[in-house]
C-alpha cells in the first residue's frame, strides 16, 4: 500500500508540474479545473492521449478560464482508474475526460458516485450514460478509407500493409476503411494494390514490436504501412526512417494526429516518411466539451459520433508526400462522404460485401 500510494503521489505531482510548466499558475484562483486520465501509454504518445490533452490545453491557452491537469493511473484495472479519478476530484477538478474503452466500467461507477462531476468518455461508454456523462465516438472508417485511397494511388510496389494496436472497435474501423479504400481505388482509379499483411500488435505500447512488424512487412516488398496503434506506431516510423536513410523508399500513414514531423529524417530538407495521416479530431472533441461545460451548454446522457461531415475525421490539409493528383482525388472523395453520396462500410460483414462488389482480388484478410 505504501508503494502504491507513493507512485500515485508521484503521478499527481508530475501532472501538476507539467501544468505549471505550461504557463499556468499553481493556484487555480477563480478558474475551473478540468482533469484528464490517460489511457495506455503516456500524455506525449503522439496519438490518442496527446490529442485529447492538446484540445484541453488549447482551450486553456485561448480562454484562460480553466486550469488543466492530467493524471496517469498507476495501473490498468477499474480500481486504478477510480483511484485516479478520486484524486482528480479531490484536487478540485469539476470535469474529467477519459479517452479509451478501458474506462467503461470505472465511469459506469464514477458517474453515479459523483453526480455533480461531468464525465466525457472518448471511444467508450458506461453501461448506461447518465445525465452527467457524454460518450463520443468517431467515424474512423471514413478516415481509414481516405488513407487506403492514398496508399493505393501512391504505392510503387502494389503492396501495402496495416498494423493495429489492441483489437477494439475504433482500431477495427480504421482497418476496415483502409482496406475498402484500397479496393475502391483499384475499381475506380485503375490501381492494382493489395493489402498483403493485416496485423495487430496486441498493445498500444510495444514500440520494439511495432518496429519488428514493420521490418517484416518492408522485407516483403510492402512500401506503405498504415499504423493505428498508439506508441507501437513510433516503432513503425523508426523502421521506415532507418530504411529510407539506407536508400529504400518506404512510407508510413500516421493516425489520430498529423504525424508528419515525427517522420522527418532529413532536417535540412524537411523530408518525412509520413505519407499522410488518418486524422481523428479528438482534440476538437475535448475542446468542444470543455467549452460547453464552461458556457453552461453541456448536455449529458448522450452518445454521439463525430463524422467527416462535422470535421471529426479526415486527412491533414497539407500532405507534402502526396502528388497533386492524389490530393485532388482525396478532396473530391471527402466532399462526397460529407455530402452522403459515398457511404463507407463500418462492420466486417459490410466490408466483405463491399470488397466483393469492388471485385477486390487480394488475399483473404483475417480481420
Amino acid at each position: 500500500m505504501k508503494n502504491k500510494f507513493s507512485m500515485l503521489t508521484i503521478a499527481i505531482a508530475a501532472s501538476l508540474g507539467l501544468v505549471a510548466c505550461g504557463g499556468t499558475t499553481e493556484s487555480a484562483g477563480d478558474n475551473i479545473k478540468i482533469g484528464m486520465m490517460t489511457d495506455s501509454g503516456t500524455i506525449d504518445d503522439k496519438s490518442f492521449n496527446q490529442a485529447t490533452w492538446e484540445g484541453i490545453k488549447r482551450y486553456e491557452s485561448e480562454n484562460g478560464t480553466i486550469v488543466a491537469q492530467y493524471i496517469k493511473p498507476i495501473g490498468e484495472t477499474t480500481a486504478d482508474y477510480m483511484q485516479a479519478a478520486d484524486d482528480l476530484i479531490t484536487a478540485g477538478n469539476q470535469m474529467i475526460i477519459a479517452p479509451g474503452f478501458k474506462f467503461d466500467e470505472a465511469i459506469t461507477k464514477l458517474q453515479e458516485q459523483y453526480p455533480d462531476i461531468k464525465f466525457v468518455m472518448i471511444d467508450g461508454q458506461p453501461e448506461e450514460v447518465a445525465e452527467n456523462t457524454i460518450a463520443i465516438y468517431f467515424a474512423e472508417h471514413e478516415a481509414g478509407f481516405l488513407a487506403g485511397i492514398t496508399a493505393a494511388l501512391e504505392t510503387k510496389t502494389g503492396k501495402v500493409g496495416f498494423i493495429g494496436g489492441m483489437k477494439s472497435e475504433s482500431i477495427e474501423k480504421f482497418g476496415y476503411g483502409y482496406v475498402t479504400g484500397v479496393a475502391y481505388a483499384n475499381k475506380h482509379f485503375g490501381t492494382n494494390a493489395e493489402v498483403v499483411d493485416y496485423l495487430y500488435n496486441g498493445t498500444f505500447t510495444d514500440v520494439a514490436g511495432g518496429q519488428a512488424q514493420a521490418g517484416s512487412m518492408y522485407d516483403k516488398g510492402i512500401d506503405i504501412i498504415f499504423t493505428a496503434a498508439g506508441r507501437v506506431g513510433s516503432g513503425v516510423i523508426t523502421e521506415a526512417k532507418t530504411r529510407t536513410e539506407a536508400g529504400d523508399k518506404v512510407y508510413v500513414i500516421g493516425v489520430d494526429v498529423d504525424q508528419y514531423e515525427d517522420g522527418i529524417y532529413n532536417q535540412e530538407t524537411n523530408e518525412s516518411v509520413i505519407l499522410t495521416s488518418a486524422l481523428k479530431r479528438v482534440d476538437n472533441a475535448s475542446y468542444t466539451k470543455v467549452d460547453e461545460f464552461i458556457n453552461g451548454t453541456f448536455t449529458g446522457g448522450e452518445v454521439i459520433t463525430m463524422t467527416a461531415e462535422v470535421d471529426g475525421v479526415g486527412l491533414p490539409e497539407t500532405n507534402p508526400n502526396l502528388t497533386t493528383e492524389t490530393q485532388e482525388t482525396v478532396n473530391e472523395l471527402l466532399a462526397n462522404i460529407k455530402a452522403g453520396n459515398l457511404v463507407i462500410p463500418s462492420t466486417e460483414a459490410d466490408v466483405q460485401s463491399f470488397l466483393s462488389e469492388m471485385g477486390y482480388q487480394g488475399a483473404k484478410i483475417n480481420f
